[in-house]
């Protein structure tokens, strides 16, 4: 029997990837209105706990063969499908120009990557223990905000090594660690963690720029070294704050939301094509034109198409896209298993309740 899901985590999940698109939709409203603070409040937050909470479930990751064909199936080869696919929906309906295809991820596609980074890089770090592990991936996030030069745009490779710490940290944690976040205290904390990110997010402006929450190099930043520094590390502080408050705060109960948790990439891999397309369609033009009811559409539209992708019609079709070889495992895997009870009846036997069990999960 497969190991019940833990409803935490599900909710969790399908929490950030909401958020992700809602950023996303918001990132298209005027940044000085209402919209601007809350893209500012969930981008000082939500990609951390989105990549601690992917080093967490990747923290059985090692070089085992199986494990290194599911990078290449479950990863590669949708960055590969889903960066083309983009990039044409780009330039053939949205007019832009674009460059580097495959080589410079381009929205939201960076993700991908850098999954693939992080988990290669994880069995390297492991041996050296939590404390030394997170430690040095911080110092290489803060030493990637030197890294200048066009060929940073190989591979996002700036953000990537800039989200590392959240990753590793992640990863480094055990089931006991965070248990300690189930509790009522670290509830009532995290509400009074958001309520501080909350504070920090309107003032922005007075303490760091948007551009310091995608972790690009300090060329960018204009700030001298010293200060760019101290920002990163304020950055990442408030980062972890609102990743743990988050886990803190996530309901644990099973319920229609939860059932969804296990779609988020498929919601992540297909998002992008329908915020183009507002954009393509005018929806900035509008919104600049609106910006207390751009709010309003744009949120009930990017809880729309979040929810829309996740929900299950949509996901069953959809993740025979997402994950081709997925797809053709599981009808490989009914093939046999359907063919071993055939087998078994026509020799007189009845099938067995463990093979009708593997019937009803292999078609699952």
């Amino acid at each position: 029997m497969p190991t019940p899901r833990d409803p935490w985590w599900d909710n969790a999940k399908m929490g950030l990837i909401v958020l992700v698109v809602l950023g996303h939709t918001w990132a298209l409203l005027p940044s000085d209105a209402l919209a601007g603070h809350l893209y500012d409040f969930v981008y000082l937050w939500h990609m951390p706990a989105f990549v601690f909470l992917s080093g967490y479930l990747s923290r059985g990751f090692s070089y085992r063969p199986d494990r290194l064909w599911g990078l290449v199936t479950t990863l590669l080869v949708p960055y590969v499908l889903f960066e083309g696919a983009l990039a044409w929906f780009r330039l053939h309906v949205g007019g832009e120009r674009l460059e580097y295809l495959w080589t410079d991820p381009h929205f939201p596609m960076w993700y991908l990557l850098a999954l693939v980074g992080w988990r290669l890089v994880l069995p390297l770090l492991r041996p050296l223990g939590a404390g030394a592990a997170v430690v040095l991936a911080l110092g290489i996030c803060l030493g990637s905000g030197f890294l200048d030069g066009e060929w940073t745009r190989w591979m996002d490779l700036p953000r990537i090594l800039g989200f590392l710490p959240f990753f590793v940290l992640g990863a480094m944690m055990t089931p006991q660690r965070m248990e300690w976040l189930r509790g009522r205290t670290p509830a009532i904390l995290g509400v009074a963690a958001f309520a501080l990110i909350g504070v920090l997010a309107v003032n922005l402006e007075h303490w760091a720029s948007t551009g310091y929450l995608y972790y690009r190099p300090f060329t960018l930043m204009d700030d001298p070294t010293p200060t760019a520094l101290l920002t990163r590390l304020m950055v990442v502080g408030v980062g972890l704050a609102g990743t743990f408050a988050w886990l803190a705060v996530v309901p644990r109960v099973s319920g229609w939301f939860t059932r969804m948790g296990a779609a988020t990439m498929i919601v992540y891999l297909f998002h992008g094509f329908a915020v183009k397309g507002l954009d393509y369609a005018g929806f900035s033009d509008w919104a600049d034109a609106h910006p207390a009811l751009s709010l309003v559409v744009g949120t009930a539209l990017g809880l729309g198409i979040a929810l829309g992708l996740a929900s299950p019609p949509v996901r069953r079709v959809l993740t025979h896209v997402a994950d081709p070889f997925g797809t053709a495992q599981r009808r490989v895997r009914e093939a046999v298993v359907l063919t071993a009870v055939v087998h078994d009846q026509e020799h007189g036997g009845a099938p067995t309740p463990e093979q009708a069990d593997e019937v009803v999960h292999a078609c699952r």
